[in-house]
């Protein structure tokens, strides 16, 4: 049976009929494509035109395609962009789509600044399962005996990753440096940055009635030499976030959180399979793919304030991306 979150609108008749026309891929015909697990990326030289798909991802590989997921993502990044311009500087020029931007090229480091507030976690990279199997020195950083999974760290801390072609692999600082993977400047002031905007979306989080768990973020130089956050910021793709009101009662009850993020999948996935090593995945259930476009829908309104706009038409997306961007390609 599918946990049901508690929420005063009831979108689910609406998804439901969605589930048929999910935007699964793009095809615009102009730049050079690069197809991530969630974007399409468009190339235009100068700029790039980033298309969020409503490809659900996780454990590295595709599960499931999310109704309104990938407006959700697009939405929530773009007000966080503008809430946190002014710690650092963003790669976001435009949103022309509910499900588009327009971005400033910039070259990724290639690391992703994972930030924690809890030890938790249910993939190969994460925290919990690290501790789990006995780890105590993780990415440089060492966690004392005794904590339990869902325990709040003492302050955040930052497990970076490499943005390898096979796999993540967590590294820790020295490495970063000492591996060339980036100049000892750079990380210094991007990991400053990363734990800024992590203790300025916790607070705006904690406002809205959420926890935000933790996070990645990922930073790049601008054409002119700036660090720049790129990519998104504070999604639930990108972010776990709990809710605030029933998480003390969760935890002495030894349940898990209500959470607001793919983590929900993840689990569903890891107790129907192996998913880093079954070749062919279950289908996830239509109630579960619901109830999350649910869980991302109510994440949106509840950090942004608004409501959530449902599109006009849901036959033809890509024929909308088109036509909301084709005066700028």
């Amino acid at each position: 049976m599918i946990e049901q979150l508690k929420s005063q609108k009831n979108y689910r008749k609406k998804i439901a009929d969605c589930l048929p026309h999910c935007l699964t891929s793009t095809s615009l015909n102009r730049g050079s494509l690069y197809s991530g697990k969630v974007r399409d990326s468009y190339d235009l030289g100068d700029t790039l035109i980033l298309i969020t798909t409503d490809r659900q991802s996780a454990f590295d590989r595709i599960l499931a395609s999310i109704p309104f997921k990938g407006q959700v993502l697009n939405e929530t990044g773009a007000w966080w962009f503008e809430q946190t311009k002014n710690i650092i500087a963003n790669h976001a020029l435009s949103f022309p789509d509910p499900n588009v931007t327009i971005a400033k090229k910039c070259k990724p480091f290639p690391i992703e600044f994972v930030v924690r507030g809890f030890i938790t976690g249910s993939s190969s990279t994460s925290l919990w399962t690290n501790y789990e199997q006995g780890l105590r020195d993780y990415c440089g950083i060492t966690f004392p005996d005794g904590m339990k999974k869902n325990d709040q760290l003492h302050k955040p801390v930052i497990t970076p990753t490499t943005k390898e072609e096979e796999h993540d692999r967590p590294i820790s600082p020295a490495k970063i440096i000492a591996e060339g993977w980036m100049k000892k400047e750079h990380w210094d002031y991007a990991s400053e940055k990363a734990i800024e905007l992590f203790e300025f979306g916790q607070r705006k989080a904690s406002e809205n009635g959420l926890v935000l768990v933790d996070t990645k973020y990922e930073m790049g130089l601008s054409p002119e030499g700036k660090i720049t956050l790129i990519d998104e910021i504070h999604t639930p793709d990108s972010s776990r976030y709990w809710i605030q009101e029933t998480l003390e009662e969760r935890l002495l009850n030894n349940q898990e959180p209500e959470n607001i993020d793919k983590e929900f999948l993840r689990l569903w996935f890891k107790e129907n399979c192996d998913p880093y090593k079954d070749k062919t995945l279950p289908q996830a259930p239509h109630d579960l793919v619901v109830e999350l476009s649910i869980r991302y829908i109510l994440l949106y309104e509840m950090i942004t304030g608004k409501n959530f706009e449902f599109p006009d038409t849901y036959e033809d997306i890509e024929e909308r991306i088109y036509k909301n961007i084709k005066s700028i390609i």
